[in-house]
């Protein structure tokens, strides 16, 4: 008694014209940026009304004239986890940003370790150190 396979085998693609492939993709990617926009200004918008208009690492402060340059950082670089109460969300200013996704791929080719949260949080370099005995001098 002879076996069957339950397994169906691949079926070839299906010859599309150039114009009927371009349509396919238009409508793909479409509807791809289309879902994105919708996911990221839904939480965008809830980040800019909870918290502050403030880079949470350098302290800048923005307005209505740069709030562009302001973006929502998820802490733990899911895209997809969005709280309502935004716990996992933190205002970052572009160069900052790029900073915080810098480290995440400097991790990934490291040996896997990465600093302590307080360490990396924490400016190291105070420009008013000696400010007192600068102006002692004068």
């Amino acid at each position: 008694m002879k076996r069957k396979s339950y397994a169906s085998k691949p079926k070839p693609p299906k010859s599309r014209s150039p114009e009927e492939r371009e349509q396919v993709v238009e409508r793909l990617v479409g509807g791809a940026i289309g879902s994105r926009d919708k996911r990221l200004a839904g939480y965008r918008e809830k980040s800019l009304q909870m918290y502050p208009w403030v880079c949470a690492r350098c302290g800048r402060a923005f307005d209505q004239s740069n709030i562009t340059e302001l973006t929502v950082h998820h802490k733990d670089h899911n895209h997809e986890n969005n709280p309502e109460d935004g716990s996992n969300w933190e205002n970052l200013c572009i160069y900052c940003h790029d900073n915080e996704h810098s480290r995440e791929v400097e991790f990934h080719f490291s040996n896997g370790t990465m600093p302590d949260k307080d360490e990396q949080d924490v400016a190291k370099y105070n420009p008013f150190e000696n400010l007192k005995e600068l102006l002692n001098k004068r």
